[in-house]
């Protein structure tokens, strides 16, 4: 039998779109801490969802700000 820790209902990338939600000022290596992923998987997870138009990325000094554009359906 499989135990809940094995699987989830939600991708990375929907996990990412909550973590970002919450954190909008985020850094790229809490988010692949968060989702237990390396920090070059959640730089590509981010960098499909800007390419779809989930998030909108704004550069702020040395830091990203990332929007979410809750208007698009999921």
């Amino acid at each position: 039998m499989v135990g809940m820790g094995d699987w989830g209902f939600l991708t990375n990338h929907a996990r990412a779109l909550l973590y970002i939600a919450n954190d909008p000022e985020a850094r790229l290596r809490d988010l692949a801490l968060s989702l237990d992923v390396t920090e070059r998987t959640a730089y590509g997870i981010m960098a499909d969802l800007t390419e779809a138009g989930y998030i909108v990325k704004e550069k702020d000094g040395r830091r990203n700000r990332y929007h979410i554009q809750v208007h698009l359906p999921l």
